[in-house]
């Protein structure tokens, strides 16, 4: 659920090239907007403490089409298939490390995870978009992880933008065992009883809201608000009953700009 400057790079490397060359011909011209800010996020999975990290967003649209939407606690993606409503590409998602400083205890370390995956969203009704994300963690954790999501949007063209609807947080038993299993080692070093986690491939379940303003032509704000509650295994844990918290909150603010030849 984070978003940093490397997002960034990723989506200059995927996005602008295509841009060159749709830009050429008789197409109407090509408008972009970025947002750069800070949200606070758990600083790892079951943390009872955020962290302020990067906030970063990037859209764009030809002509007179509005920005498509998309909601702020949603991992970087590129489309590869975008018709009839229906969005598919490729995915990353970013984790941070569990250290022992960070969980105040003396616990198995998680490294940094990256998630590349897959994503899909759908709108079922012109208001109503369904969103999946399907990633694999690369180093760290080493699990798959899973995000469902589904939003409620209202909307004024490009001036303003409010969403909300819940969320669904899955995992499998390797993801959750490196959050949430407690080893042998781990429960003498930090005192806690030895857990090992079961068949609960849902970990959490939550609400969020992303929130958009234009304030001039150019200039506007970007923002989002999350909230999860960490279930089976993971509300289990001990680790999360002594170090760390089932309830997980998330925000960010961000500042946008508009630019482009199809800016009026």
């Amino acid at each position: 659920m984070q978003r940093s400057i490397l997002c960034l790079g990723l989506m200059l490397a995927f996005v602008t090239p295509a841009h060159a060359q749709s830009d050429a011909g008789d197409k109407p011209p090509r408008r972009y907007r970025i947002a750069v800010g800070a949200q606070a996020t758990p600083s790892y999975p079951g943390a009872d403490h955020n962290a302020v990290r990067p906030l970063f967003d990037f859209a764009s649209a030809r002509g007179d089409d509005q920005f498509e939407f998309e909601a702020a606690d949603e991992n970087p993606n590129v489309a590869i298939y975008d018709r009839h409503g229906l969005e598919a590409g490729i995915v990353v998602g970013f984790q941070s490390a569990r250290t022992r400083n960070r969980a105040d205890a003396d616990l198995t370390k998680v490294n940094f995870t990256v998630e590349p995956g897959v994503f899909a969203g759908y709108y079922l009704a012109p208001k109503i978009r369904a969103y999946a994300e399907l990633r694999k963690g690369a180093g760290g954790h080493e699990g798959v992880v899973s995000m469902l999501a589904l939003d409620y949007i209202e909307r004024d063209g490009d001036r303003w933008l409010i969403s909300i609807g819940p969320r669904l947080g899955l995992s499998d038993a390797k993801y959750r065992r490196a959050y949430f299993g407690v080893t042998q080692r781990d429960a003498a070093a930090a005192r806690i009883p030895v857990y090992q986690v079961g068949d609960n491939v849902v970990h959490s379940v939550g609400l969020a809201a992303t929130g958009i303003r234009q304030l001039t032509t150019r200039w506007g704000l970007y923002g989002y608000l999350a909230y999860d509650r960490l279930t089976g295994d993971a509300s289990r844990s001990p680790i999360t009953e002594r170090y760390g918290s089932k309830n997980q909150f998330s925000g960010g603010l961000a500042l946008s700009y508009t630019f482009g030849r199809g800016v009026r």
